[in-house]
C-alpha cells in the first residue's frame, strides 16, 4: 500500500468517525429537545435554585464636567437578591423580623410568598445594598437566601431624568434594555448582551450555544462600549433648579430648557419639569418619561421674530432702519392681524419691530421680500425636519402653512403662529443667528469609549449656510439693542457683557373649537452671549403660566440668573 493510498484512508477513517459522532449527537440533541422537552423542562425547573444576575453588565453614560472630568449619570450598581425558600424556612415570623427594616414589603405580602406551596425559590427584593444584606445574613435564618446581583443606578436621581432615560423590562430580553431618553437611542453600544448564569451547567452549555458561535463585532454590527455626553452636571442642575422654581411660581402645566454651545451644537443642559427619580419611578406616568423638548411641537411666538428680521436683512430687502407705518393692524385674506395689544405706532424703523415686537412689522417685511422668499429661507432653516439630535422619538416641525397660497399664513409664520416646532428645532434655527448663520447639529454625545479602552468622538454636520456671516452680525446687534434698551427697559442689561436675547408669547391653539384660547399662553425666551462671539445659548419656555400675560414677566428673571451663573462659573471675558 503505498503512502498516498495510506493518508486517504486514514481520512475518511477520521471522517467517518466524525460524522458518527455527529449522527449520534444530533440524534441524542433531538430526543431531549424535541422528543423529551417537556420532562426535561420539569426538571430543570426542580433543579434550578437562582439566577445569577451578577453578570449583568451595561455601559456607562458619562456627563463632563467644565474641567473635563466625567461624571456618572448611569451606571450599574451591585448588591445583592434577598430570596425565601418555603420548604425550607420554619420561623416566618423570625424571618420577618430580620427583613423587616431592609426591604419595601407588606408583611401580608411576605407571608404569602414564605408560605407558597411546592416552591423552593421565591424572591423578595432584587436590589438590597451591602449593609442590608449583612445585617439579614448576621440573623442567620434558615430558608432565607442572599445572592449577589448588579442593577442601573442613577446618581443624579432625578437630574437630566428625561434626558438619561432609564431601562426597563420587555418580553424580547430577560435583561433590562434601554427605554427612553440616551439609554434607548444609544442601546446597541450600552447593551452588553449578558449571558446568564445557572447551577445546571450543562443547560447553560446548550442555552448559550448559539451565543458563543457569533460574536457581533465580527460581522460589523455595534461595539459595546461607555458613551460621554457634553451634558454639565452643575450646569444641568442649576437649570433643573430654576425650572421648578418658574413652574412652580406661575402654576405652568410644563416648564423646560436647553443650554447649548450654538458654535458648536453641544448641549450643556436639556431638561423639562415637573421630572421623577430614575432610580424610583414609581407614581411616576408616561407622559414624564417622555421628552417634551424633542417629541412635543408648539407654535413659539415672537422669538421667530428674528428669524424673519434676519431673512429679509440676508435677502436685502431691509435694513436696519428700513421704516414703514404701523397701523396696529393688517387686513390678509378677510383676517386681521393685529399687535399684541392692538395699537398702532405709526412710523418706526426694524429695530422697533423687535424692540417692540410688532406682528406688523414681521409681516411688512415678508411683503417687502416676498411669500417666496421667505418660505425658501424658513425651508433652509430645516424647521419642518428632524435635527438629528441623538435622542429617541424626535418630532417633526409643523410647517405645511408655508405651503399655502394664502398670504395670511406667511404672515402669521413671520411672528411663529401657525408653524408649529419642537424646542430642540426651534434652538437650532435660532443659533444661525448666533454663529454666522450656519445650521449645526443639537447633540449630547461626544465620544464613544470602548471596551478595549479605544475612544471614538462622534461627528455631527455644523455647516448648512443659511444667512451670511454679515447678516448674523447685524441681527446679533439688533438684538443686543433689544436687550440694552427695550427688555425692562433696559435694566436688566449686563454693563460688562453684551447678551442678544427676544422674548415670546405665544396664544395657544384651541384643538376642540378651533381658533386660539384667550387665556392660555406659552412663554418662551431665547438670548446668546457675549453677542458678538457667543459661547452659550439659552432657550427657556413654559406653557400655561397662571395669573400672568408676556413672557417678559415670567422668563427674564430666570434667564438673567442663568446667564450670570454662566458668565461667572466659566469666567467669561468681557466683551465690552
Amino acid at each position: 500500500m503505498t503512502l498516498r493510498t495510506r493518508a486517504i484512508l486514514r481520512i475518511r477513517i477520521i471522517t467517518t468517525v466524525i460524522l458518527t459522532l455527529a449522527v449520534i449527537l444530533v440524534a441524542r440533541l433531538y430526543q431531549i429537545q424535541v422528543l423529551n422537552h417537556d420532562q426535561y423542562v420539569a426538571r430543570a425547573e426542580q433543579q434550578y435554585v437562582h439566577t445569577v444576575q451578577d453578570v449583568y453588565d451595561r455601559g456607562s453614560i458619562f456627563m463632563t464636567t467644565r474641567e473635563g472630568e466625567r461624571v456618572s449619570a448611569a451606571t450599574v450598581r451591585g448588591g445583592y437578591v434577598l430570596a425565601v425558600d418555603p420548604t425550607v424556612l420554619t420561623d416566618v415570623a423570625a424571618a420577618w423580623t430580620a427583613i423587616a427594616p431592609h426591604v419595601q414589603l407588606d408583611e401580608a405580602l411576605f407571608r404569602t410568598r414564605a408560605t407558597l406551596p411546592d416552591r423552593t425559590y421565591v424572591e423578595l427584593a432584587e436590589a438590597l445594598p451591602e449593609e442590608a444584606a449583612n445585617a439579614i445574613a448576621a440573623a442567620d435564618i434558615d430558608g432565607l437566601f442572599l445572592y449577589q446581583n448588579q442593577w442601573r443606578y442613577y446618581p443624579g436621581e432625578t437630574l437630566a431624568a428625561r434626558t438619561i432615560g432609564f431601562t426597563g423590562f420587555d418580553a424580547d430580553s430577560p435583561f433590562p434594555t434601554g427605554r427612553y431618553g440616551l439609554e434607548r437611542y444609544y442601546e446597541d453600544i450600552l447593551n452588553r448582551d449578558p449571558e446568564t448564569l445557572s447551577v445546571d451547567f450543562f443547560a447553560e452549555i446548550f442555552s448559550t450555544l448559539g451565543d458563543l458561535l457569533v460574536d457581533e463585532s465580527d460581522l460589523g454590527g455595534p461595539r459595546p462600549g461607555h458613551i460621554v455626553t457634553s451634558l454639565e452636571p452643575t450646569v444641568s442642575r442649576l437649570l433643573q433648579q430654576t425650572l421648578e422654581q418658574t413652574n412652580e411660581q406661575w402654576s405652568s402645566r410644563i416648564t423646560g430648557g436647553i443650554i447649548m454651545n450654538p458654535q458648536t451644537g453641544a448641549i450643556y443642559a436639556l431638561d423639562a419639569v415637573p421630572t421623577f427619580d430614575l432610580n424610583n419611578r414609581e407614581g411616576a406616568s408616561i407622559t414624564d418619561f417622555q421628552n417634551p423638548l424633542v417629541e412635543n411641537v408648539y407654535e413659539m411666538g415672537s422669538i421667530i421674530k428674528p428669524l424673519t428680521v434676519a431673512a429679509g436683512l440676508d435677502a436685502g430687502a431691509i435694513a436696519p432702519n428700513t421704516t414703514y407705518y404701523d397701523s396696529g393692524r393688517l387686513e390678509l385674506d378677510t383676517f386681521t392681524i393685529g399687535n399684541f395689544d392692538g395699537k398702532g405706532r405709526g412710523t418706526v424703523n426694524m429695530q422697533e419691530v423687535l424692540n417692540q415686537s410688532l406682528n406688523t412689522g414681521v409681516a411688512f417685511i415678508v411683503d417687502t421680500m416676498g411669500k417666496e422668499r421667505f418660505r425658501e429661507y424658513f425651508l433652509n432653516l430645516k424647521l419642518g425636519s428632524e435635527t438629528g439630535i441623538d435622542l429617541p422619538n424626535e418630532a417633526f416641525g409643523l410647517v405645511s402653512n408655508l405651503n399655502s397660497p394664502r398670504d395670511v399664513e406667511y404672515a402669521t409664520a413671520s411672528f411663529g403662529q401657525g408653524i408649529a416646532l419642537t424646542p430642540v428645532g426651534t434652538v437650532r434655527a435660532l443659533s444661525t443667528l448666533a454663529n454666522g448663520g450656519r445650521l449645526v447639529t443639537p447633540h449630547l454625545v461626544q465620544h464613544v469609549e470602548y471596551e478595549d479602552g479605544t475612544l471614538r468622538d462622534v461627528t455631527y454636520p455644523n455647516d448648512q449656510q443659511v444667512f451670511s456671516s454679515e447678516t448674523s452680525e447685524e441681527i446679533s446687534r439688533m438684538l443686543t439693542s433689544v436687550v440694552d434698551d427695550a427688555l425692562r427697559n433696559g435694566t436688566v442689561a449686563l454693563p460688562n457683557h453684551t447678551i442678544a436675547a427676544k422674548t415670546g408669547t405665544a396664544q395657544i391653539a384651541d384643538s376642540v373649537n378651533g381658533g386660539y384660547y384667550d387665556d392660555r399662553y406659552l412663554h418662551s425666551f431665547f438670548g446668546y452671549f457675549p453677542a458678538y462671539n457667543p459661547e452659550f445659548l439659552v432657550f427657556l419656555y413654559t406653557v400655561e403660566p397662571k395669573g400672568v400675560r408676556y413672557a417678559s414677566e415670567t422668563l427674564t428673571e430666570p434667564f438673567m440668573d442663568i446667564t450670570r451663573f454662566l458668565i461667572n462659573y466659566y469666567a467669561v471675558a468681557p466683551d465690552r
